[in-house]
């Protein structure tokens, strides 16, 4: 499908914009979109060909980038292919983990992590929300963490990252309130994706333990977004955990997620 094809006013669907699609929550949000008959905008940094014909045979029109998120070009190149087409629901979730000690990481390994989850997101959200907001209508929904609720020894970057889209969400859920566009963010524990692996977590007790399914989790968001709800934490066990950090000292939160992702954990 070409962009002109997509873009064509012809088309009454509403168009979602999903990024981190090519696999994980990303692509199950985006199966969702696909079959409650949004056509879609999806992005990712692996190669999105068997995603798309997924989404294709949901019925979607699909437009697909192969991008780097964490780069000013990657996230003009996405807007670019949405310009001058209101995106109805914009499902942040491109992000990345990073397990180690802070001081044994790679200092770019570092970098992309940031730049991807807090740089990358705020800039596609900047663009994407003052078209939102120009409009009257939107609904943007944030793949946060429950991650960003403690401080992640061996996975500090993450984890800071992490908290940064959790307390942003919030606040531009504020400010947007009397503007017609809502702002959710997803919370999830650990999650049955290649996020452990790609971090470098596998031989961690967090890499090891039982997750919950990635479809299962964005049904949750999904739901949430579509009620216009302004937060909420994927699964029983997840909702104990984000209580309990509320009301225990840091040092120990900090403590306990050492001994869930310190290297060599799960031995």
């Amino acid at each position: 499908m070409s962009d002109s094809a997509l873009s064509s006013a012809e088309t009454a669907r509403p168009l979602a914009l999903v990024t981190g699609a090519s696999s994980g929550i990303g692509y199950e949000l985006a199966k969702l979109f696909a079959s409650d008959g949004f056509d879609l905008v999806v992005a990712a940094d692996m190669p999105l060909a068997e995603a798309k014909q997924t989404f294709e045979a949901l019925g979607a029109r699909v437009e697909t980038l192969q991008a780097d998120l964490s780069t000013e070009d990657g996230v003009q190149s996405l807007y670019a292919i949405v310009a001058g087409r209101p995106v109805d629901a914009l499902a942040a979730n491109a992000g990345h983990g990073l397990g180690q000690g802070f001081l044994d990481q790679d200092f770019d390994d570092i970098l992309h992590v940031i730049n991807t989850n807090i740089t990358g997101t705020t800039r596609l959200l900047h663009l994407v929300g003052r078209d939102m907001r120009a409009r009257g209508r939107g609904q943007i929904l944030l793949t946060g963490s429950i991650a960003g609720l403690m401080p992640g020894a061996f996975a500090a970057v993450y984890n800071a990252s992490k908290a940064y889209v959790d307390s942003f969400s919030f606040a531009l859920r504020n400010e947007l309130k009397d503007s017609g566009v809502s702002v959710t963010v997803l919370m999830p524990g650990p999650t049955d994706t290649e996020f452990f692996h790609r971090a470098g977590l596998d031989d961690t007790v967090v890499g090891q333990a039982k997750k919950m399914d990635a479809g299962d989790v964005a049904k949750i968001g999904y739901h949430a977004m579509q009620r216009g709800e302004g937060d909420v934490v994927a699964g029983v066990m997840n909702k104990v955990q984000a209580a309990m950090a509320a009301v225990t000292p840091q040092t120990v939160l900090a403590e306990m997620h050492r001994k869930q992702a310190e290297p060599g954990s799960a031995n």
